[in-house]
């Protein structure tokens, strides 16, 4: 597997979305990552928790439907816990690699997280 370091470092080769598309979704994740994640937490190697802002979950929701179609690896479930709204995002150990570059990318978006 490889990530595409001219795609934001997180686009795995295994993905199918169209290359011409692919810059557009990476511009929406980060625009998604800079309005609507107030912070993340690693929860473990194959688990990223996307701590959003009440009025995010439509955005979030749309953009892990439209990412799980053309990425089938990645998992997205949306849970609200005590603090707020929270997108769980979770890859097969296989892709530890390209999850690392998916949160790094919310770091370099929005600052680093707890």
């Amino acid at each position: 597997m490889a990530i595409s370091p001219a795609q934001g470092d997180w686009v795995s080769d295994a993905c199918t979305l169209p290359t011409v598309e692919q810059p557009l979704r990476v511009a929406e994740f980060d625009r998604f990552f800079a309005e609507s994640v107030h912070s993340s937490t690693r929860i473990g190697p194959t688990r990223l928790d996307l701590h959003l802002t009440a009025d995010a979950e439509a955005v979030g929701r749309d953009l892990a439907s439209r990412e799980s179609s053309c990425c089938s690896f990645f998992t997205f479930d949306f849970d609200t816990t005590d603090d707020g709204l929270v997108m769980q995002v979770g890859v097969p150990a296989a892709y530890v690699e390209v999850l690392d570059a998916f949160a790094a990318r919310t770091e370099t978006t929005n600052g680093p997280r707890r």
